[in-house]
């Protein structure tokens, strides 16, 4: 049988054929699908979603150990929260296998940085998988889980946006049998103590050598044979991308990205007068070959290294490098496209809650989420983001060195500050912070798609539990002061938040208003604005909603007036609640009008 399979769907199937058992992960685009395939259509597989990716590779870990293959996947900055478990992992080795997927977003598509996690693998010396299409994606997973078992190790499975998301055809095979292990109390290979890690860092080495040695005969690195005499080596989407630029010259094709086969590098480089690596992001193949002597190979210096290559950019490399003449012209300028910059969604419930940040002035440390678009113009209403959770420590490093004065506002959702804001909130209250925390509970993980939290009530397969309850976690903390609103009342959060920024000592506000496209779009009755009522203020604009635009007819005949586009608008009344002149109402019915 085949299929049409996104890059993740086949990851999905690829845990199914290999026989893992158990698959965890914390929602990240371009990650999120994998589990959410794995639940929905592989039942056979324990899915869960974890608080956050440190969890769940722990969890991983446990499942590997206890004689279950296991999958963690996460996006890219995901491996920086898992880094911790992972280095100490790649010591004890493992149990049943065990793959780890870090979804890579060059581009920064949905990302606040770039960096490429092909490093993650040589720091800590475990073997990298990188696949080129579906198919590969699929079955590295079944062959990432024979290495990880044959060398005891985990194993780095490197997706990038561009695999992760492109669909291609995929050939399925039927899950192979796999037997369970039992748990080996092995103190010395499980128990990192310090005497025990000396030991086992010496296993890492030896293993290292190992795997060098199978990445010459494995059959994830290929050659493709023209007889030309240029020579490119490449690997993962850029191989792609080559292939269409240059589909009959001579290519090292690298599946097998860390440790690299220098060996049959060599003599492939050996046999052309030219050899390129053309690979996105850092020089993570071109270092490691030039290090081994090979300095005549280059690559950076044409491609770059920041941001998604394209057939375009490869082409125009190809040109710089004189192996081109000319660069052809390749699909769309991006400079054509019209802009459509990120705009939170009509009926948003952080559009209010920005509005009054916006309006008291208060310096806003922000997250990771949906809300970060409070940043955007004509919002403006959020003033950094670093990472999850940074918010809450963020806002007490402002305020103890600019003092109570200067009021610092901490914004961050209900997923984010399960995943790494608990502790900020208790290093405030431990310090005595004067910072207020705004916990925006729309009561899912919203950005990624709408996936469960802690906090829902359900886990990834659809089981009920138990949910968080915020106002009884944050009061456990110590917040003396903790009050909950409704952020689309914008009178009772500009009240609540002058009195809370206010007020000494950290305190906590929680909204309380649900994501308006999750579980489902709410489409209450929309507003219309009375043209003849409307004295162009402006007011309604100033709230970035994508429902609102500008009429034609002017006010005094200088400033245009507002409409709303009813088939955008979700009835939130936000913009009905700041217009002075009363020109927003209720949309009447047609045959109340007639």
């Amino acid at each position: 049988m085949k299929e049409l399979l996104s890059g993740n769907e086949a990851v999905a199937r690829g845990a199914f054929e290999a026989g893992v058992k158990l698959a965890a992960a914390y929602p990240g685009t371009p990650s999120t699908e994998i589990l959410e395939n794995i639940a929905a259509r592989f039942p056979s597989i324990y899915a869960e979603w974890s608080p956050n990716e440190k969890v769940a590779f722990e969890v991983g870990i446990g499942g590997s150990m206890g004689g279950g293959r296991s999958l963690v996947t996460m996006k890219h900055v995901g491996v920086n929260v898992a880094a911790d478990p992972l280095m100490t992992f790649a010591y004890t080795g493992v149990n049943a296998g065990f793959v780890f997927v870090s979804a890579d977003d060059p581009e920064m598509h949905s990302s606040q940085n770039e960096q490429d996690n092909r490093f993650f693998a040589k720091f800590a010396q475990i073997p990298l998988l990188e696949p080129s299409d579906s198919q590969e994606s699929k079955d590295m997973v079944r062959t990432a889980m024979e290495i990880s078992e044959e060398f005891d190790t985990p194993v780095m499975l490197r997706m990038t946006t561009r695999i992760s998301h492109s669909k291609s055809v995929v050939e399925l095979n039927d899950p192979v049998e796999v037997s369970h292990k039992q748990f080996d109390r092995d103190v010395a290979k499980y128990v990192m103590l310090p005497a025990h890690a000396r030991l086992r860092h010496t296993k890492v080495v030896e293993r290292l050598a190992k795997l060098a040695e199978y990445a010459e005969n494995s059959p994830l690195n290929r050659i493709e044979d023209y007889g030309t005499k240029i020579g490119i080596i490449t690997g993962g989407i850029s191989y792609q991308y080559v292939k269409e630029i240059m589909p009959d010259t001579d290519v090292f094709k690298i599946g097998f990205g860390f440790p690299l086969p220098l060996k049959k590098i060599k003599k492939f480089v050996e046999a052309h007068e030219r050899v390129l690596v053309v690979e996105e992001l850092e020089p993570h193949y071109e270092e490691i070959i030039r290090a081994a002597g090979m300095t005549s190979v280059r690559g950076k210096e044409f491609f770059g290294r920041e941001g998604e290559l394209s057939p375009r950019r490869v082409a125009e490399g190809m040109h710089k490098a004189g192996i081109l003449e000319k660069a052809p012209e390749i699909g769309f300028k991006p400079a054509e496209l019209f802009p459509r910059p990120p705009v939170l969604c009509p009926g948003c419930p952080h559009r209010g809650m920005f509005t009054v940040l916006k309006k008291l002035k208060a310096t806003v440390t922000g997250d990771i989420g949906c809300y970060t678009l409070g940043t955007v113009e004509p919002l403006g209403a959020l003033h950094t983001c670093i990472c999850m959770g940074a918010s809450i420590g963020n806002a007490i490093g402002m305020e103890k060195v600019n003092g109570s004065k200067e009021p610092v506002v901490a914004v961050l959702g209900d997923s984010t500050f399960l995943h790494s804001g608990i502790t900020g909130l208790m290093d405030a209250v431990y310090n005595k912070s004067n910072i207020t925390t705004i916990i925006a509970d729309n009561r899912i993980t919203a950005m990624t798609g709408g996936q469960q939290t802690p906090a829902t009530g359900y886990t990834l397969m659809g089981e009920e539990t138990q949910s968080v309850d915020f106002v009884k976690l944050v009061e456990a903390l110590g917040v003396e002061s903790v009050r909950t609103i409704d952020p689309l009342n914008y009178e009772e959060t500009l009240a609540v938040m002058k009195e809370e920024m206010a007020r000494p000592g950290p305190s906590v506000v929680i909204t309380t208003r649900p994501c308006v496209l999750m579980p489902r779009r709410v489409m209450d009755v929309p507003y219309e604005v009375i043209l003849e009522d409307c004295n162009g203020c402006s007011a309604c604009f100033r709230i970035g909603c994508p429902a609102i635009f500008p009429s034609k007819e002017l006010a005094k005949g200088k400033f245009p007036k507002a409409e709303i586009d009813a088939t955008h608008c979700t009835g939130c009344t936000l913009c009905a609640q700041i217009c002075r002149p009363e020109a927003i109402v209720m949309k009447q019915p047609a045959e109340k009008v007639k």
